[in-house]
């Protein structure tokens, strides 16, 4: 098993290889990842400079002005700035063994005087082989110890692993995103974005690595847009009406997309007109079940994705295991409503008792963290198993004594049916559909979007048997 370094170990090990050469800047907590390079000894093979600057004055001298000096926008102008910088000055002295880089990160960490929150963007721009384009990458990070002083060392070992991991394992996605929290925990640290360009990583699809943040239990959630490009969550979140619809979209069939239709006609319904212009529409995937098995493929969600987002459709891809616990945390980025639409027999097991049995305040406090002061839940009808009867909120098979909840959540119109369902969509089942397309049986294509059919079959999705389609 092989052993895994500490900072002080990764630091020395960096400033041993004499290709690697750069420039550490650090807004916000200090100087602690570049500490940790000093501190392991032999530093002047590896920082050409160190530098920090906290006045807003002297920063935007250098950086030019800047509408939130803890931004992402900055992070990337400071990045690019240090590197052209060393490049100019020092290509033509050391270009030809030495393989660049400029670290910088830029954060709000704790302070006596702020109770805000203590978060914080940072990242590498560097050379992968001598003489490359420059690659980059960039994770935001939530610093969740209480001192700063606490806060600055989970930085300084975190920008450590940061750096080791861009010279050590850019090839390797899945050990480089593991080694990021190497010594350090998430009751710490949570990275809740990462991203990676350049030539350094032109083999690799963009969209896993955040996927493997998810996976390892890194961060809560993340958030790809409708070009599939990953967003920050709080900025996209905030100041939205939100209406989300739980699934595994494995694949997107007209079901899914129904309900969302008609989830989004109630919602706007129940909204006033100013506030309809702010609605997000958001299709949830959860890892919940899946981490458990120890059955999480990040090529799998990245095609669901890649499927939502063919169709028009934001992806949202968390590790929560409830319905309250997604509503609590929509509820925290938004100051808007949250409105949730869902199957019938999703509805069913939102009310089991037996579900909550293992969590702390039971069914009702699932219950209560699931609609809050400002959540309201829509439900699509199902047909009865005797085809006799459509099966509304009504009708949901719960015990007795959780009946009348529905019957007042109901009647103040937290929970409301929909009315314009269409009976056709009562038949189609994502897990059906699934087994017919692995099966390749007739007739799945019908249940599905035509964009949809046409990727399951050209681009092999969801194990589709394409090697039949050549003999």
């Amino acid at each position: 098993m092989e052993r895994t370094l500490d900072p002080n170990q990764k630091a020395f090990e960096i400033n041993l290889d004499n290709s690697i050469y750069g420039t550490f800047a650090e807004i916000g907590a200090g100087q602690e990842v570049a500490r940790y390079f000093f501190r392991a000894g032999g530093a002047a093979g590896t920082i050409a400079k160190s530098m920090s600057a906290y006045d807003m004055t002297v920063s935007d001298d250098i950086y030019g002005r800047s509408g939130r000096y803890v931004s992402q926008e900055r992070l990337e102008t400071m990045l690019k700035y240090e590197f052209n910088q060393l490049d100019e000055r020092l290509t033509s002295k050391r270009g030809e063994d030495s393989r660049f880089f400029a670290f910088a990160d830029t954060v709000a960490a704790k302070s006596y005087k702020s109770t805000s929150e203590c978060h914080g963007w940072m990242g590498v721009r560097f050379q992968h082989e001598v003489g490359s384009e420059p690659s980059e990458i960039i994770i935001h990070v939530r610093m969740l110890d209480q001192v700063n002083l606490q806060q600055q060392e989970a930085l300084g070992i975190l920008g450590t692993n940061l750096l080791y991991s861009c010279y050590r394992f850019r090839d390797d996605r899945v050990t480089f995103v593991k080694s990021l929290m190497d010594n350090i925990t998430t009751d710490r640290i949570q990275i809740d974005t990462i991203q990676v360009s350049g030539p350094g990583f032109s083999h690799q699809d963009h969209r896993l690595w955040p996927l493997e943040l998810v996976k390892r239990g890194y961060t809560d959630s993340v958030l790809f847009g409708t070009s599939g490009r990953v967003l920050s969550a709080k900025d996209t979140l905030y100041k939205k009406n939100i209406l989300i619809s739980r699934g595994s979209y494995r694949p997107p069939t007209h079901f899914n997309l129904d309900m969302l239709a008609k989830g989004q006609k109630a919602f706007c319904e129940k909204l006033e007109e100013g506030e309809r212009e702010s609605l997000l529409i958001l299709p949830e995937i959860s890892m919940s079940k899946l981490k458990e098995r120890g059955q999480v493929i990040s090529e799998d969600f990245l095609a669901r994705i890649d499927l939502l987002n063919k169709l028009g459709y934001m992806c949202f891809v968390s590790s929560f295991a409830t319905y309250g616990e997604l509503s609590f945390y929509l509820n925290t980025y938004t100051n808007k409503r949250v409105a949730f639409v869902m199957g019938y027999y999703n509805l069913q097991e939102v009310f089991n008792h037996e579900k909550y049995e293992n969590r702390p305040g039971g069914i009702f406090g699932g219950i209560g963290a699931l609609f809050g002061h400002r959540t309201d839940v829509f439900v699509y009808p199902a047909m009865s198993d005797d085809g006799k009867q459509v099966l509304t909120s009504k009708d949901a098979d719960v015990i007795k004594d959780i009946k009348p909840l529905i019957n007042y959540l109901s009647h103040i119109k937290r929970i409301e049916d929909i009315k314009d369902y269409d009976r056709n969509h009562f038949s189609i089942w994502s897990r059906v559909v699934l087994k017919m397309i692995q099966n390749k049986e007739e007739g799945w294509e019908s249940m599905v979007p035509d964009i949809v059919a046409k990727a399951v079959k050209e681009e092999c999705l969801f194990d589709y048997p394409c090697d039949l389609d050549e003999e």
